[in-house]
């Protein structure tokens, strides 16, 4: 076992198995010792790596802040420099820096009268536009692995133009559910490709690379 890693309450001698169990270091399989030392080599990595991301994302929101109360200083205004969506680019237009805040939505109680409203509406609705609702109004109030119902669906409702007055209640509805319970702070990077207008993301997700 590796000696930086050794676990203070296993003696000398002996590994433990992910039952807790001690077993004579003899008996651990040569090919078990050898998985053993690469995972761990690979999550101490890891760490290392996701200290290094934090330290870079702390200094970037820092430094974003810092700069743009910079900017708004030569208006002698103060702007809250930590706060708010911001875009940043090079000179030459090769990268660019973005600072996202995205809101975190929920629903309340009235969300159950929009469904039920519009339940009412495709019950009433000719057979042949109530197939399709079905499917639709299913699909945006469907709830995922964690029983959270996407927001962006249910929102995307308010989109159909449909005149009929139960319909516009149950839009409103959902409207007045919707509760904001936060907003979460991103850091995106990107790089011009060519000299085209598209730009492409510098990954920092490690399943994205």
């Amino acid at each position: 076992m590796n000696d930086t890693e050794q676990e203070t309450d296993v003696p000398a001698g002996y590994w433990k198995d992910a039952e807790g169990r001690l077993i004579p270091e003899a008996m651990v399989k040569p090919i078990d010792k050898l998985r053993d030392q690469l995972v761990r080599d690979l999550v101490i990595s890891a760490k290392d790596i996701s200290d290094l991301l934090k330290r870079f994302k702390s200094t970037a929101f820092a430094d974003l802040a810092a700069f743009v109360e910079t900017s708004a200083e030569q208006y002698e205004v103060k702007v809250g420099g930590a706060k708010g969506n911001v875009t940043l680019t090079t000179y030459d237009g090769q990268y660019k820096v973005v600072r996202q805040y995205q809101e975190h939505l929920t629903f309340d109680e009235q969300l159950q009268a929009a469904r039920q409203l519009i339940n009412e509406c495709i019950q009433g609705w000719s057979e042949g536009s109530k197939d399709e609702l079905i499917v639709l109004v299913n699909d945006a109030f469907q709830v995922n692995k964690e029983g959270k119902i996407n927001t962006g669906r249910v929102l995307g409702l308010r989109r159909h133009a449909i005149k009929d007055p139960k319909w516009q209640r149950a839009m409103q509805a959902i409207s007045d559910s919707v509760r904001s319970t936060g907003s979460k702070p991103y850091i995106r990077l990107y790089e011009r490709v060519g000299d085209s207008d598209e730009y492409r993301s510098i990954s920092l997700d490690l399943a994205a690379v």
